[in-house]
């Protein structure tokens, strides 16, 4: 290396310093198949591609002027040397408010007033932390006990607080589970005993199974805890809890706007989460509730249109998408229909007609914005499924909503990132963990809660 150590001596790199570049190497020189990668003969894509203009461009009146953002991020730390199978997990959930209106108007500015935008944001944000492994609620409990009591702990304590709106994580949960209004008064748990899983009522207080008499919790409902294992970090366990409150987050958002102004604010106001509308893992089963509880809400809206989204930053249909738009297959303004032929060039698949039945609670569309940046996104339709066994609904007729969605699109761009949106950005600036100093904050405060730390000062 040419760097010169104080010895005179150059430094000599690291034995795992060139790691990286051998395994990019060995990857280059290997066989397999990319589908980004074989995007040559696109004539078959030309049927498939609308334009955003025909999708029904919102007039002056419908434009929506506000923007809700909902993004999650999660951190698992070592809690102290010499115990490195002690894990403790954080994660939190963030909502942002963007004025589109005021931020368009600081556009028009030469010089942009901080405060001005300050005042166009709003946030607020939901925490939660919890022993993920190696450690336990309670003596005498497994790992997934455990994670059982802690869930229903969390679901009890921690409210979203904004506005009028202060209900808990449980209550969402119930709400998820009935309509609009009238939330579900039970949820059916199946017994988690091994031998015995039967199918028990269960409400808000909990309650027990009437077969083995085993205590049961609302929270059992999510599956989460038969994801947990002893001998691992967990992490992916706390990803489909996160997941799963980001959603609740959503419904309390969204209901509380269809309560108070749903002739008004809620007509103008787009939702977006980072991340796609899919419920993955033992949760899924929210997919089909998400999907009902939003579809009788965009039912009683004036206009039958409920404006929400979720954007896809990775994965294989934003790398398709890429390289659709190197290859000028789609062109500023236009809107690709991801149908079951799409899918299959995507995923390469046998079966596409599969694709997201089961995890899936809105579409996917590729859009390419007027200033050229590629977006995946996907939109609840305003009936029916937007997948199923049969194919589902790829036309972008089922999906009223779609055309103010892309008005957004174009009018949000961000540079933050690539192929950025500012709501997106804003939100997972709220949610997002810092890296360094704090990760050592979120160990330090996991030993003290774990009581793994010292609890008198070093002596001098």
């Amino acid at each position: 290396m040419p760097y010169q150590a104080i010895d005179g001596r150059y430094e000599r790199a690291s034995r795992l310093g060139h790691s990286g570049a051998v395994v990019r190497a060995l990857a280059d020189r290997a066989s397999f198949y990319v589908p980004a990668e074989h995007v040559a003969d696109l004539a078959w894509l030309a049927p498939k591609i609308r334009g955003a203009d025909a999708l029904g461009c919102p007039t002056p009146e419908d434009r929506l002027s506000g923007i809700i953002g909902v993004d999650g991020s999660l951190m698992v730390v070592p809690v102290r040397d010499g115990i490195p199978s002690v894990r403790y997990g954080y994660a939190q959930a963030a909502a942002i408010w963007l004025d589109i209106d005021a931020m368009e108007d600081q556009r028009e500015e030469r010089f942009v007033d901080p405060v001005a935008l300050s005042r166009a944001v709003n946030s607020a944000l939901v925490s939660f932390d919890f022993p993920v492994a190696g450690a336990y609620a309670r003596a005498g409990v497994s790992i997934q006990q455990s994670w059982r009591e802690c869930i229903d702990r969390l679901f009890r304590t921690k409210k979203i607080e904004v506005n009028r709106l202060d209900q808990s994580l449980a209550q969402l949960l119930f709400l998820l589970h009935g309509r609009p209004g009238a939330p579900a008064a039970n949820l059916a748990v199946a017994c988690p005993a091994p031998d015995c899983r039967r199918s028990t009522p269960v409400g808000l207080e909990g309650g027990s199974c009437s077969q083995c008499n085993a205590t049961l919790y609302p929270t059992d409902v999510l599956r989460i805890h038969e994801e947990v294992v002893e001998d691992d970090t967990n992490e992916a366990a706390l990803s489909r809890l996160m997941q799963v409150v980001e959603l609740l987050v959503t419904v309390g958002l969204v209901t509380l706007l269809w309560e108070q102004a749903r002739d008004t604010l809620l007509r103008h106001t787009l939702f977006i989460t980072d991340g796609p509308l899919a419920v993955y893992g033992p949760p899924a089963k929210l997919r089909g509730r998400a999907l009902s509880y939003f579809q009788h809400m965009t039912a009683s809206v004036t206009g039958g249109k409920l404006h929400l989204c979720g954007i896809e930053k990775t994965g294989t249909m934003v790398d398709y998408a890429a390289s659709l738009a190197r290859h000028d297959a789609l062109k500023p303004g236009e809107v690709l229909v991801v149908d079951a032929e799409v899918i299959k060039a995507v995923t390469n698949t046998d079966n596409p007609i599969a694709y997201g039945s089961e995890t899936y609670w809105g579409r996917k569309f590729v859009y390419r914005a007027v200033d050229g940046r590629v977006v995946v996104l996907t939109v609840v339709p305003s009936k029916g499924a937007p997948y199923d066994d049969h194919g589902g609904q790829p036309d972008p007729d089922a999906y009223p909503s779609l055309g103010a969605i892309l008005d957004v699109v174009n009018r949000t761009g961000s540079s933050m990132y690539r192929d950025g949106l500012i709501p997106v950005a804003l939100a997972h600036a709220k949610a997002a963990y810092p890296i360094g100093v704090g990760t050592d904050v979120l160990r330090l405060a996991a030993r003290h809660k774990l009581g793994l730390g010292s609890t008198t000062p070093p002596s001098r």
